[in-house]
């Protein structure tokens, strides 16, 4: 099969997992608002396949999972913050995977995530609601700063299983995976 082609089925193979961790798994912390534990096949593609296909598997789940559970209501502030994310996630993980120092890496990661997560979902999210609702910006911001803790918490738990699942996914799709620099 075409490399290409079998990237396209792996990410949306992705993307179905997200919305379906997303549906499935539900585990509330806030009112009514849910983990959204697809956040983690997110983590997982932008660290084992790269930048692009993490922020497909980020983006296009949010808009599955939107369209099946609310039609387009809250969908397009959540997947334009997501874009923002997954490429800050994707470029951090593809600068420092192969580094050695896990505990910098750590650092660094929980820093990327915060900083990511409240641009894009206390940012973008916001602004985008804003301005599609005609609310005031704060108002939209204070509605997202549950989703914006959540997310922050899902991404860090995420960490440690992203490194776990690396091996096993560079053993399924060796041709798909991000390459070490020696790799060629």
């Amino acid at each position: 099969m075409n490399i290409n082609v079998r990237k396209i089925c792996v990410t949306a193979v992705g993307i179905a997992l997200f919305v379906v961790l997303s549906l499935c798994l539900q585990v509330p912390v806030f009112e009514n608002y849910y983990l959204c534990l697809g956040y983690i096949i997110m983590a997982v593609f932008c660290y084992s396949f790269g930048t692009a296909a993490g922020t497909a598997v980020g983006v296009l789940g949010v808009i599955l999972y939107c369209v099946i559970i609310s039609g387009l209501r809250g969908m397009p502030g959540w997947a334009l913050g997501n874009v923002v994310i997954g490429i800050a996630l994707g470029i951090t993980f593809g600068s420092t995977k192969f580094d050695g120092r896990k505990g910098a890496k750590a650092v660094l990661y929980a820093v990327v995530v915060i900083v990511f997560v409240s641009l894009g979902i206390l940012g973008v999210k916001s602004l985008t609601e804003c301005l599609l609702y005609s609310q005031p910006f704060i108002l939209r911001v204070g509605k997202n700063v549950y989703a914006w803790a959540a997310d922050i918490f899902v991404l860090l738990i995420s960490l440690p299983i992203c490194v776990k699942l690396d091996p096993t996914v560079r053993k399924l799709f060796p041709e798909l995976v991000r390459k070490r620099k020696n790799d060629g």
